[in-house]
């Protein structure tokens, strides 16, 4: 995970000083790029620990579709409490889009628009298995429509397959990144879904290439990420999943496997 801890290392010496939402304040870079090739091993970070059982359960929980913290109470992670209203409900978010993008089509008998909804997880499978050389295997979560419904924009807003070689890549364009806590997770969530369709696919995952906007450092997460950068990364882990499709897969499903990572850091959330 060098690749992590350079985009570390450049935002602390080339980032400039840049107000937020939060009122936190921070250290930005805009427009960045980084690459996981997932045939070196699983791209968790080991320069800390990663809990990655609530990268499955979030993971999970968006490919169910579901927009409130109590849809399962078993698999529930409190990564959305934050920003969820008093029912639990955040609107939106990234799994409505994923699973239930909302489409009207004109209804000749009744004369009217009808509302319809579109998978597009569903459609990207299909098209991986029909059409491998599309040009067109997207997803998107940023539906300007529904912006102001969501308890907040989607920051990982838009992915791309690509297939080629018997091998299933990956990019996602993120807006917003906070690369101290949130970007850990996110390579290692789209690392998990790459790998999920890849095997239902029947290819191999390969490369996650990690597009950022504004990629940003908090000023209260500078003294924890020097700490992370004085440490030696660690072999990555491996992961295995059992062989179904991936719409079916549960937590059980998933196991992290050699996972050696150095002691956690913790670092607060800017809300």
């Amino acid at each position: 995970m060098k690749q992590y801890l350079n985009l570390v290392k450049n935002i602390l010496e080339n980032g400039e000083e840049k107000t937020d939402r939060t009122g936190t304040g921070t250290l930005s870079i805009f427009g960045c790029q980084t690459k996981y090739d997932l045939r070196e091993g699983f791209p968790l970070l080991t320069t800390k620990k990663v809990l990655f059982s609530a990268v499955i359960y979030e993971l999970l929980w968006f490919l169910r579709g579901a927009t409130n913290i109590n849809d399962d109470l078993k698999t529930h992670t409190p990564i959305w409490n934050a920003w969820a209203d008093e029912t639990g409900e955040l609107g939106p978010i990234y799994g409505y889009q994923w699973r239930k993008w909302e489409k009207f089509l004109w209804d000749e008998q009744t004369q009217a628009y009808q509302k319809t909804q579109v998978d597009q997880i569903q459609k990207a499978i299909e098209l991986i298995k029909t059409q491998p050389d599309s040009r067109r295997i997207i997803v998107s979560a940023w539906n300007a429509a529904d912006i102001d419904r969501m308890a907040l924009p989607p920051c990982h807003a838009f992915f791309q397959f690509y297939v080629v070689n018997g091998r299933l890549d990956c990019q996602l364009y993120q807006r917003s990144a906070d690369v101290a806590l949130g970007v850990p997770f996110n390579i290692a969530s789209y690392a998990l879904l790459m790998t999920m369709i890849a095997q239902e696919c029947k290819l191999r995952p390969g490369i996650f290439v990690h597009t950022l906007g504004d990629a940003h450092i908090y000023t209260n997460h500078i003294e924890g990420l020097k700490t992370q950068l004085q440490r030696t990364p660690k072999a990555l882990p491996e992961i295995k999943i059992a062989d179904k499709p991936a719409l079916a897969l549960t937590f059980n499903d998933i196991e992290l496997c050699n996972y050696q990572h150095h002691p956690f850091i913790k670092f607060p959330i800017s809300v």
